[in-house]
C-alpha cells in the first residue's frame, strides 16, 4: 500500500461502506450487514496506516491536509465503524480515537475555513454527529448517565455546526456539485440518527419527558431530511452527472444515512411504515455503493479500464 496517494477524504469510503452495513442489518440482511462490516473494517485499518505513516514520516504535509474539511472523514469513518461494533469492546474503543480524532483536526479545519461553503464542509457536523450517534448506542446498551450527557452535547453542537455551515452555502452546488453537495442532506440524516439515539438513551435512563421533547425533533429533523432528499434526487435528474468522481462517496453516505434515519425515526416513534420506507430507499443505495466501488477499482493506479 503506497499511503502517500492515500487522500485524506479517503475515510468516506469506510463511512459509506460501515453506514450501509448498518441500514442492512436493520432491513434484516445479517449476511450482507457482515461482509460490508468486515470490509469496512480493512479498509479502516489500511487508513490507520497510512495515518500514522503520513504523520510520522510526512508531517508537514500532514498537517497541511489536516486542515481540509475532508479529513473529518477520519472522525466520521471510525465513529461509524463503532456504531457497527456497537455490540463489543471495540465500540468504547473507538469512540475514544474517534474523540481524540475531533479533538486534533476540528480546531484545523476551522483555522483554515473558507466561504462560501460546499458539500464537503458540512462534514464538520458528520464528525460531531458519529460522535454523538456512538455514544448515545454505548449509553443505551450501558445505562451511562455520562455518555447520555455526551450524547447530547455533541448532537446540539452537531446542528448548531450544521446551521453555521448551511447560512454560508453555496447552493449552485446543487446542480454543479460532483457528488460532496449530498453531505447537506447527509449531515442532517446522521443528525437524525443521533437524535434517535439520544430518545433511547432518555428511554433506558427512564427519563420519559425528555424522551417525548427529543422525539418530536427527530420528527422535525426526519422530515427536513426526507425533503433534502427529495430535492437532491430532483436536481440529480436534471443535472445529470454520470462521470465517476470520487466525491461519489459523499453520495452513498446519505443514502444509506437516510435508511438509517428511517429506520431510527421509526423505533423512536412508533410509526411502522418509515421502516418500510428505509427497505425500500436500500435498494437505491446498494445500487450507488456498487457503481461507485466499481469506479474506483477502475480508477486505481496499474487498473487496465479507463474512466
Amino acid at each position: 500500500m503506497n499511503w502517500k496517494r492515500i487522500p485524506p477524504e479517503s475515510g468516506a469510503v469506510v463511512m459509506s461502506i460501515g453506514v450501509v452495513s448498518v441500514a442492512s442489518g436493520l432491513a434484516g440482511f445479517p449476511v450482507l450487514s457482515l461482509v460490508l462490516l468486515v470490509v469496512a473494517a480493512v479498509l479502516w485499518g489500511m487508513l490507520a496506516v497510512a495515518f500514522l505513516a503520513r504523520i510520522s514520516f510526512d508531517t508537514k504535509r500532514w498537517l497541511w491536509e489536516a486542515g481540509r474539511p475532508g479529513a473529518l472523514t477520519c472522525v466520521a469513518a471510525t465513529g461509524v465503524l463503532g456504531l457497527d461494533l456497537h455490540f463489543s469492546s471495540a465500540a468504547w474503543v473507538l469512540l475514544a480515537v474517534a474523540t481524540l480524532l475531533w479533538l486534533g483536526l476540528m480546531p484545523l479545519v476551522l483555522r483554515g475555513w473558507r466561504t462560501p461553503t460546499v458539500g464537503v464542509h458540512f462534514l464538520v457536523c458528520v464528525a460531531t454527529q458519529s460522535l454523538a450517534v456512538l455514544a448515545g448506542q454505548l449509553a443505551t446498551d450501558a445505562r451511562s448517565p455520562l455518555l447520555l450527557w455526551v450524547c447530547a452535547g455533541a448532537t446540539a453542537l452537531g446542528l448548531v455546526l450544521y446551521a453555521a455551515v448551511l447560512v454560508r452555502f453555496d447552493f449552485r452546488q446543487l446542480s454543479r456539485g460532483a457528488g460532496d453537495h449530498w453531505i447537506a442532506e447527509g449531515a442532517l440524516a446522521i443528525s437524525t440518527v443521533a437524535t434517535g439515539k439520544l430518545h433511547s438513551a432518555l428511554q433506558a435512563l427512564e427519563m420519559p419527558t425528555a424522551a417525548a421533547a427529543v422525539r418530536t425533533i427527530d420528527l422535525v429533523l426526519w422530515a427536513i431530511t426526507v425533503g433534502w432528499y427529495l430535492v437532491l434526487v430532483v436536481f440529480e435528474l436534471l443535472a445529470p452527472r454520470l462521470r465517476y468522481d470520487f466525491r461519489r462517496w459523499a453520495t452513498v453516505f446519505p443514502l444509506g444515512m437516510t435508511c438509517a434515519a428511517c429506520f431510527s425515526t421509526a423505533a423512536a416513534s412508533g410509526i411502522a411504515w418509515m421502516a418500510d420506507a428505509a427497505w425500500i430507499l436500500l435498494w437505491p443505495t446498494l445500487v450507488v455503493l456498487c457503481l461507485t466501488a466499481w469506479g474506483t477499482v477502475r480508477s486505481l493506479p496499474g487498473s487496465r479500464a479507463r474512466i
